[in-house]
């Protein structure tokens, strides 16, 4: 997966945006100012994702690509390394979803019902 494509589906989120808090090289995705995403597009291109914990830890055993998240909470957090990794586009878009929903579903309901 290319960073344009890892971006486009990433801004196809609904009420998806995203910053350069840190730097030049870091991009954070939000929905509603809380992080679901970060990218860092260097080589090689890799993305933190929140998870479940369980699942997290289920991940980080089937896929080498797969690692506690870099600079996060490792108990929430998974870095996922895209290129030349084991880790299909298939699955990156899931656990890109997943991220999503985690974060989607902590909002504040006033917040959830404004992204319809």
């Amino acid at each position: 997966m290319t960073f344009e494509m890892l971006d486009a589906y990433l801004l196809g989120k609904k009420g998806a945006a995203f910053d350069y808090p840190f730097d030049d090289k870091v991009r954070v995705y939000r929905i509603a100012e809380k992080m679901f995403a970060l990218v860092v597009d260097t080589h090689p291109l890799r993305i933190n994702l929140k998870c479940d914990p369980i699942y997290a830890l289920e991940l980080r055993s089937i896929y080498e690509g797969v690692n506690t998240g870099y600079h996060m909470n490792k108990k929430h957090w998974n870095t996922v390394i895209l290129e030349e990794s084991d880790v299909d586009d298939e699955t990156v878009r899931e656990l890109i979803d997943h991220s999503y929903v985690l974060v989607y579903k902590s909002l504040p309901k006033r917040k959830r019902e404004a992204l319809g």
